[in-house]
């Protein structure tokens, strides 16, 4: 895309971090955005904040898990605007499963499933027919992860196993838009090189019905205070990245045509370069094990 200025964008996970941060960034460019988000009071709390600072942004309450759902955003996007240019697939949960991965329930897979790869189907379904038929410079961005995108953390099964897909899914998507029209492009996210201060350790707290736990929960979530704890005590230093440094990528990336949105990481390189070597010399995974950073 050439400019961003006067078109329109749709951003979902979009009532805090890193979709709120992508969401302003956009309408600071001269975009108007439309948030989405399954909690309806954080999204609304959003929408105004960003109004008070004079951005064009509104907000629809929005399950990606559920495809009537985003169906209704598409339309509440054109109906207010009459036209979508980017569509970040941004909205993603951690699962939030305990012990081993033969343990867990299968709600939590189903979960994970049901919003980091098919919340990604279900925009990219909803929203590329339109933008190819308005015959206009547009752009989808899907957010992976390193864990996963890169290579998977063991911990996290779900969370790796639906970000790997992610990366799979927009590059087929990239091959069949090149195959049909210049204009509309595709990056895949890597948010950080460090970890973001996201609502991503608390996305237990959007977990619907249909996805609900089948047993009590027998540990606490992971908060991000104890990660720091569990860090400090192994003396490893923890750093963030901030989320308006990645929406600042993404904006970049968008105007350049880039692929690949995925910033420079030592730690990062060495991770996929290990798994690159494990798979081509026929090795067993040693690069699961943590690479000093």
């Amino acid at each position: 895309m050439k400019t961003l200025k006067d078109r329109v964008a749709v951003v979902t996970g979009g009532a805090g971090g890193l979709g709120r941060a992508m969401g302003e960034r956009f309408a600071r460019e001269g975009m108007r955005v439309v948030l989405a988000d399954v909690q309806a009071e954080p999204l609304a709390k959003t929408v105004a904040e960003c109004r008070d600072q004079g951005l064009a942004v509104i907000g629809h309450q929005t399950d990606v898990t559920n495809w009537p759902s985003v169906e209704a955003l598409r339309d509440a996007a054109l109906s207010a605007y009459g036209a979508v240019h980017v569509v970040c697939n941004n909205a993603g949960i951690g699962a939030g499963a305990e012990g081993k991965m033969w343990e867990h329930e299968l709600n939590d897979w189903r979960w994970a499933i049901g919003v980091n790869v098919m919340g990604i189907v279900h925009g990219i379904n909803a929203f590329v027919p339109v933008m190819l038929e308005q015959d206009d410079e547009g752009h989808v961005v899907n957010t992976s992860s390193g864990n996963g995108g890169v290579s998977p953390l063991p911990s996290t099964p779900q969370y790796a196993a639906t970000k790997a897909a992610v990366v799979t899914i927009t590059e087929c998507l990239y091959g069949q838009l090149r195959d049909v029209t210049d204009k509309v492009g595709a990056s895949v996210l890597f948010p950080g090189p460090h970890i973001l201060r996201t609502g991503l350790f608390e996305s237990w707290r959007s977990r619907t019905d249909e996805f609900a736990k089948e047993r009590p929960r027998q540990t606490p979530y992971t908060t991000v205070e104890a990660l720091e704890a569990q860090m400090k005590a192994a003396g490893v230093d923890i750093a963030y990245t901030p989320v308006e440094d990645v929406a600042e990528r993404v904006v970049n990336g968008i105007l350049a045509d880039q692929f690949w949105i995925h910033p420079q990481s030592d730690r990062g390189d060495a991770q996929l370069l290990a798994r690159t070597d494990s798979m081509l010399h026929r090795t067993n995974p040693a690069y699961l094990r943590p690479v000093p950073g």
